[in-house]
């Protein structure tokens, strides 16, 4: 499985600073979805979307990434149990 990041409106994926590419083969593939999710956060990018890729296209799955829901998270304290 690969872990890609897609511009949700072109569905270019990226592949390396200020360069994104039609081809899934070409995209940068991060080592996790929290990796490609904390990229985002640092880089301010916006309207992406995660894409696990599989070997065969009909099991991959989308999800969107909300940089700032995790920025809030990271910054709130955190509660005893």
């Amino acid at each position: 499985m690969r872990i890609l990041l897609q511009q949700t409106e072109t569905g270019l994926y990226f592949k390396d600073i200020e360069t994104w590419t039609r081809e899934s083969a070409e995209a940068m593939d991060f080592l996790s979805s929290t990796a490609a999710i904390e990229f985002c956060t640092i880089n301010k990018l916006s309207g992406v979307q995660m894409v696990f890729k599989f070997e065969e296209q009909k099991y991959d799955i989308v999800r969107p990434v909300v940089p700032d829901l995790l920025r809030r998270r990271r910054d709130e304290p955190r509660q005893a149990l």
